[in-house]
């Protein structure tokens, strides 16, 4: 063999084998040498698969790796020590925003090469240039309740203040949502944060305030989070995974249900029985969970089980990296064929 690769290395070893059943076919191969070689090729096969596994490169196309390992996504390490890019920005724009555009037409009063006067000449058509800026405003809202003196009981009334304005000073929606987005999409520290805060405003808010903003969106989202796990005991099928993520330098796991539009996401130190249990979506599902085949779902009986469709097509596509197997390629072919109801497009090998 000039070069030996794997495609290379199965086509030899596929020749000695048809060669070699050629031989027992003529009679011209003994009982024992047959024994003995069959053993030969069965080992070979083996260590063939193996190597061959071990040298295909695995990337979330072909195994359960998330994206961020892959060498050419944004969010994976160009080099041990790195630091990451970061998952792709969300380009929606913050609703609390308003945008102010001005056009100022500059008119052409007189030639600019023979001085003639323009002033009454139609103008053929506008060249725009375009300058972008941004104002931080601070808005702030007062509100004066009335104090009276009743002349007939002596009695002072004050006027009621607005149920957003419980104490003497509050801040609005507007700029909690701005700190919990410093804190949990953008994860600043606390102390730059504030300094944040107060480079807008000029005043100060504590440490314990910010987390307070964010233990209030906790609190918010808690009556959401029970209608959508209830909703989704209540779906047919449950799509169900787990992912780790670093959390103080230790390794925890994201465990995910989802089901149509709705999906819920938990946090838990542990991938399995334990953080399923703690949890308590899937021992209270009784509908189809779809899954990858871990043991830790496939340990409760009360519900069904089906294997994820997009978890099954990346083992296919390993199983071809690794190996060209025909069968392989025929499965996911089949696999695509239906989900998505396309035809199917046979070949021979």
């Amino acid at each position: 063999m000039a070069t030996v690769n794997r495609h290379s290395l199965r086509e030899e070893f596929d020749t000695l084998k048809a060669r070699f059943e050629g031989l027992c076919a003529e009679g011209k191969m003994s009982a024992e040498s047959r024994a003995l070689v069959d053993a030969l090729l069965l080992l070979f096969g083996v260590l063939m698969a193996v190597l061959m596994e071990k040298t295909t490169p695995k990337s979330s196309a072909n195994s359960s790796l998330p994206s961020s390992h892959n060498a050419d996504d944004e969010t994976a390490l160009a080099r041990p020590g790195a630091k990451a890019k970061g998952p792709a920005h969300n380009a929606e724009r913050c609703v609390n925003t308003r945008t102010r555009e001005h056009v100022k037409v500059l008119h052409v009063e007189r030639c600019g090469r023979c001085g003639e006067d323009l002033t009454d000449t139609d103008c053929l058509r506008h060249e725009r240039r375009t300058l972008v800026d941004i104002v931080f405003e601070k808005v702030v809202h007062h509100a004066d309740a009335q104090v009276k003196h009743c002349p007939r009981c002596r009695t002072e009334t004050r006027a009621r203040f607005p149920d957003e304005m419980p104490g003497p000073l509050q801040y609005g929606h507007g700029l909690k949502a701005y700190v919990v987005h410093l804190l949990v999409a953008q994860m600043l520290s606390l102390k730059r944060a504030a300094h944040s805060v107060h480079a807008l405003i000029a005043q100060t808010l504590s440490e314990a305030t910010l987390l307070h903003y964010v233990l209030q969106l906790h609190h918010a989202l808690a009556e959401w989070e029970r209608r959508a796990i209830e909703r989704l005991l209540a779906m047919p099928a449950l799509h169900v995974d787990e992912t780790s993520l670093r959390v103080d330098r230790k390794n925890h796991w994201i465990h995910v249900y989802s089901g149509g539009a709705l999906t819920v996401k938990r946090l838990h130190p542990k991938r399995g029985c334990e953080a399923i249990e703690a949890i308590g979506i899937i021992p209270r599902y009784g509908g189809v969970a779809v899954h990858d085949c871990w043991a830790s779902y496939l340990s409760y009986a009360h519900c069904g089980h089906a294997l994820c469709g997009a978890h099954l097509l990346r083992e296919l596509t390993f199983i071809i990296d690794a190996h060209d197997y025909a069968w392989a390629k025929r499965m996911k072919r089949l696999l695509l064929h239906i989900a998505t109801k396309s035809p199917i497009v046979t070949t021979r090998r």
